[in-house]
């Protein structure tokens, strides 16, 4: 038996104001308290939903095509989910996939250069417009909503623009046939067999991107500064944390993920319509929902962006295997919003009253 602690002043009655640092948590509270539990919790019910509804979900293809579909979603909704987080919404981020396609394929063409050197001045302009974003928020410190939609527009506006300008069509030209298109199709677009199954290259760029969002969330001090900043930014600022520094990061962040998918849409196709991505912005804000991120910010997690991802991924592709009419399938991914969350508030409400 242990030696009795040394008596002090107090009785038992202030047991409850021991260092809560010293609490044992119970695993049920702790797993109350993850933001992604109810979107896996909807992961199951959808999977099963599929499996007796459609025959052919459960063979491998198909469970490749799924999550072919839910890596182009998913991609995205990992830093869409960190911007929640922090607090700010991005309503670009559909038209900048387009956007950085667009520009690696128009410069490479115009230029008569190695592909590899558009995608290089891609990625510099892509990066530019989330410095913007960034910037324009934190200096006038206007509605992200409005900020974002005033560069939605424009980026709308200027693909088409220039591309017509450029091309003289809506699309641009191909660039199947110059130098460094092939290695840069096996880097965004290529796809890998593993014991007879094909996977295309985007799933693991987006296990990539769960991966590191999740160790930056979970074990950086910038991760603390996100969930800070998106909780309460003026507390967070009087505490010491660079608000501005984080928000400015974290749409840095949205546009490398822009960069990565708009690659991956021009190596697949070659050639790119430049009236694309429009409304894709609001799937990924809705994977990350769906994941448990709060519309008000402070709460989240980069896994359940991705496990939203899936859901979205399951019910695009169960709906066809099941040979349902696909005009039903908005139907069901704002039914699968609303469910989400209203479940996400819930699981949050208990992990509050039993934490």
């Amino acid at each position: 038996m242990s030696a009795p602690a040394p008596a002090t002043p107090s009785g038992p009655a202030d047991g409850p104001a021991a260092d809560e640092r010293l609490i044992t948590r119970s695993p049920l509270k702790k797993l109350l308290g993850r933001p992604e539990l109810g979107a896996v919790v909807g992961a199951v019910a959808v999977f099963l939903f599929f499996t007796f509804a459609a025959d052919s979900f459960l063979q491998l293809s198909s469970l490749t095509t799924v999550l072919y579909a839910a890596s182009t979603i998913g991609i995205m909704a990992v830093p869409v989910a960190l911007l929640m987080i922090g607090g700010e919404f991005d309503l670009s981020t559909g038209v900048a996939v387009t956007s950085s396609a667009l520009i690696s394929s128009m410069f490479s063409y115009q230029m008569t250069a190695n592909v590899w050197v558009g995608v290089g001045v891609s990625l510099l302009l892509t990066l530019a417009v989330g410095l913007f974003n960034g910037v324009l928020l934190t200096r006038t410190r206007l509605p992200s909503f409005i900020i974002t939609l005033g560069t939605f527009l424009m980026l709308t506006g200027l693909n088409l623009g220039l591309t017509k300008l450029i091309s003289g069509t809506v699309s641009t030209k191909s660039i199947a046939d110059m130098e460094g298109f092939d290695s840069a199709r096996a880097v965004f677009a290529s796809t890998l067999t593993v014991g007879g199954v094909h996977i295309k290259i985007t799933v693991l760029w987006w296990i990539a991107l769960v991966a590191v969002a999740t160790w930056i969330l979970l074990r950086t001090r910038y991760g603390n500064w996100i969930f800070a900043a998106g909780g309460d930014a003026d507390a967070a600022r009087a505490v010491g944390v660079p608000v501005r520094a984080t928000k400015i990061g974290l749409y840095l962040g949205v546009a490398l993920g822009a960069w990565i998918s708009g690659q991956h849409l021009l190596f697949s196709f070659d050639v790119v319509q430049s009236g694309e991505g429009v409304g894709n912005e609001l799937i990924y804000i809705i994977a990350a929902v769906i994941g448990g991120c709060l519309i008000t910010g402070g709460y989240g997690s980069a896994i359940g962006s991705a496990v939203g991802a899936l859901i979205f991924g399951m019910t695009s592709k169960g709906i066809v295997y099941a040979e349902w009419n696909p005009d039903w399938f908005k139907f069901f991914l704002g039914a699968m919003l609303l469910l989400a969350t209203l479940l996400n508030h819930w699981v949050r409400k208990r992990a509050e009253e039993t934490a």
